[in-house]
């Protein structure tokens, strides 16, 4: 795998990580949730953009997407 890869499979972990801590859930919910409302594949898709971004940005920035999109977390 390339380092490039490698870099982007660590900063959604972290990701998520983070989603998890700042809503009292485990990671696994927190995938899921990111998961069921698409955004792990925002954060795929525009992961050049998001990691120059402070990470709590972007967690508000997921939690914000998700809501749009019918989560309630």
């Amino acid at each position: 795998m390339s380092t490039a890869v490698i870099d982007k499979i660590e900063y959604i972990v972290l990701l998520v990580a983070e989603f998890a801590a700042r809503n009292k859930v485990s990671e696994a919910q927190a995938y899921r949730y990111l998961n069921q409302y698409g955004a792990l594949a925002l954060c795929d898709k525009h992961y050049g953009i998001m990691h120059t971004l402070s990470v709590s940005e972007n967690i508000e920035t997921l939690q914000s997407y998700c809501q749009r999109k019918g989560g309630i977390l």
